[in-house]
């Protein structure tokens, strides 16, 4: 289920966080970009080179940025989109200095955005986003989970675009950093099933690099594919950095945030969060950990 958000919430600086919500978004084939010497850098480096090399890819600042520790190649490998210069990837190895040898560069074609728009749609006083998962706290209340960046600055949500069916209001968000937002059921009258495109969803945990996942939005249905790397740091922009996200080959399409991430047993993974590509050929996908999301509000999928 999802949402897209097609009119800014206020004020141009909304404008300019969201404006690329509505570019289109291109393949995403990663293809290897030289990142070092490799005659003058060790063939391993320790866990702490890992990292430093890692928070160097943070402190460079660029847009359009994607990492992630691949404890397989031990490298930090940085997925970097059609917007960053080559200039741009200089930096990020001169930020990194001696540890540059610990960066895998490569480059995917598209721009990394947040993709909001409709799902099992879910709409905002003047956006849309994709519901996630259902919840419940252990007093029984209901909620649902979407993502942050669709709740970010939210009231009231409503089932349909003439919006005269509530759904609820928003109960709490968190977005940049996370991305997850939780909005509570006011409505008793809407159906709200413990499914994700009719699976029975029965648990959360967070999957395995090399598993199959299944993701669910309203702009693309039902996609599927593998998950690629764990942990993954992304830089939309304008100060929307999102940290310890689920990284996939999946495609998503503008109009799929928020839907859901699971497996085919039934185990919820994650929320939609952003990318680039697009389904015809192929695309590179983020998403929330669920996890991080229930232990934050204290409820549970069912």
């Amino acid at each position: 289920m999802r949402i897209k958000r097609t009119t800014p919430r206020s004020g141009m600086s909304r404008r300019t966080r969201l404006i690329a919500v509505a570019s289109g978004l291109v393949a995403a084939a990663a293809f290897a970009v030289p990142s070092a010497n490799a005659a003058d850098t060790p063939t391993t480096f320790s866990a702490a080179q890992l990292t430093k090399a890692s928070d160097s890819v943070l402190k460079a600042d660029i847009p359009g940025t994607a990492w992630a520790i691949d404890s397989k190649t031990n490298r930090v490998v940085v997925t970097v989109d059609s917007t960053v210069s080559q200039a741009e990837i200089n930096k990020i190895k001169q930020q990194a200095g001696s540890n540059a040898g610990a960066l895998t560069i490569k480059r995917t074609p598209g721009k990394f955005t947040k993709l909001i728009q409709g799902g099992d749609a879910i709409y905002a006083s003047s956006w849309r986003c994709s519901l996630g998962f259902n919840v419940r706290s252990s007093s029984g209340t209901e909620y649902f989970l979407t993502a942050g960046h669709c709740t970010d600055g939210a009231g009231t949500w409503y089932a349909n675009s003439s919006r005269t069916t509530v759904l609820g209001t928003t109960a709490g968000s968190s977005f940049p950093g996370n991305d997850y937002g939780i909005v509570r059921y006011t409505n008793s009258s809407v159906s709200r099933p413990g499914t994700a495109n009719g699976v029975d969803i029965v648990g959360a945990a967070t999957p395995s690099v090399g598993a199959t996942a299944i993701r669910d939005g309203s702009t693309t249905g039902t996609r599927s594919g593998r998950v690629t790397a764990l942990n993954a740091t992304v830089n939309y922009g304008g100060g929307d950095i999102v940290s310890g996200l689920i990284q996939t080959n999946i495609c998503a399409e503008p109009g799929d945030s928020g839907g859901p991430l699971y497996s085919s047993s039934g185990i919820a993974y994650g929320l939609t969060s952003g990318g680039s590509g697009n389904c015809t050929v192929g695309g590179t996908t983020f998403f929330q950990p669920v996890t991080e999301a229930l232990s934050a509000y204290g409820v549970q999928v069912y």
